[in-house]
């Protein structure tokens, strides 16, 4: 085994190998790519802000980092029946499946129920596999709210994917969040951590074409592979965290995934109500997500996605206070995380009314 003070000068060796590679890894995409995946064609199938076509090849690069990161746990770390464990083979069965499923609909604009039917396999295998939300009582209900929780993930990254850089950001800062909490329990051969590590890296260098503007978009691709392997991720080490030690109540237990998925779960709460509330269906693309709310406002694209990195930052801040200084919660601390939701939900909330009524009065 490593020897301890040798681990971080590893990490960081990768990490920064993995930045280069999927750096490199997209620029060839950019450079080679010209029509797989190409987004905002005339079919009228996906809308986003922008308006020019753009390869949505982004995603290969994430998977492909993921698998080389998987590659070099194996070189540098003990890997004992790891691959016989039936929880990771769920786990990376289900990443292979929301890969696919993505580069399909990218490659041939595969049907919605189709894409439904795969994302709610996909927390079936979770559940199978034995990696689950552990909230409830009765089994059965935290079986739902698990292909419940992975279905609405995947979609909201999906959604939130909707102007340059702001998905990259929101899963930038989730998976340094579930990071974090490794950290601080010193697991450094946990290999979902080197899977992160990898995830992570994969999307700093993917930023670097994302940024507004923009050459290349993740596609279906990324936001399906992201999808579920942050819903994934999110059961593991937000919903169940600290399980085995029962000091989180279960109200409480809402409180971690909710703070770290918040821009997530706001984006499409919001999109839902007001699209419901105009009788439009909620799965049909439009430009009415809470980044173009603030775009209406007369932000920036580049500092729309400042913003939204700033937010993470804050949460990823107030969940490193949770982990480390509030062992365990009482009623104050709930009320004062929940009070802090309301408020980011309500701001977000106003912003889209607001500029919903300006869209209306320049008819």
């Amino acid at each position: 085994m490593i020897e301890e003070r040798y681990s971080l000068i590893i990490y960081c060796a990768f990490f920064g190998s993995a930045i280069f590679f999927s750096f490199l890894i997209n620029s060839l995409l950019y450079k080679f790519s010209r029509t797989m995946g190409v987004r905002n064609k005339d079919d009228g199938t996906i809308i986003r802000w922008g308006s020019q076509s753009k390869p949505a090849v982004g995603g290969i690069s994430f998977f492909i980092v993921f698998l080389l990161s998987l590659t070099v746990y194996s070189v540098l770390f003990p890997t004992e029946h790891i691959f016989e464990k039936r929880p990771f083979i769920g786990f990376l069965l289900t990443i292979n499946m929301g890969f696919l499923m993505g580069l399909a609909d990218d490659a041939f604009n595969t049907r919605p129920y189709l894409k439904l039917f795969i994302q709610i396999l996909c927390g079936f295998i979770l559940v199978v596999s034995g990696i689950y939300v552990k909230i409830f009582t009765e089994n059965y209900l935290n079986y739902a709210f698990t292909i419940f929780w992975v279905v609405g993930i995947m979609n909201s990254i999906n959604m939130i994917d909707n102007m340059d850089a702001i998905a990259t950001c929101v899963c930038i800062m989730i998976i340094g969040s579930a990071m974090m909490i490794i950290l601080v329990q010193n697991d450094f051969t946990n290999i979902y951590f080197v899977g992160m590590a990898g995830v992570l890296a994969a999307l700093i260098g993917f930023l670097f074409h994302n940024w507004h503007p923009s050459k290349i978009y993740m596609g279906d691709t990324g936001s399906q592979f992201l999808g579920i392997f942050l819903a994934a991720i999110g059961i593991l080490f937000f919903w169940n965290y600290k399980i085995p030690e029962i000091t989180i109540p279960a109200f409480e237990r809402f409180l971690i995934p909710l703070l770290v998925f918040m821009l997530p779960v706001i984006d499409t709460t919001i999109v839902v109500i007001n699209r419901l509330s105009r009788g439009s269906s909620p799965f049909v693309g439009g430009k009415d997500h809470t980044t173009h709310a603030l775009a209406k406002l007369g932000i920036s694209e580049r500092m729309v996605a400042v913003i939204y990195l700033l937010i993470g930052f804050l949460n990823m801040a107030l969940l490193f206070i949770i982990i480390k200084y509030i062992p365990e919660f009482n009623i104050l601390f709930s009320i004062l995380f929940s009070i802090y939701f309301i408020i980011m939900f309500s701001i977000f909330f106003y912003i889209s009314k607001i500029t919903k009524s300006k869209d209306l009065d320049s008819i």
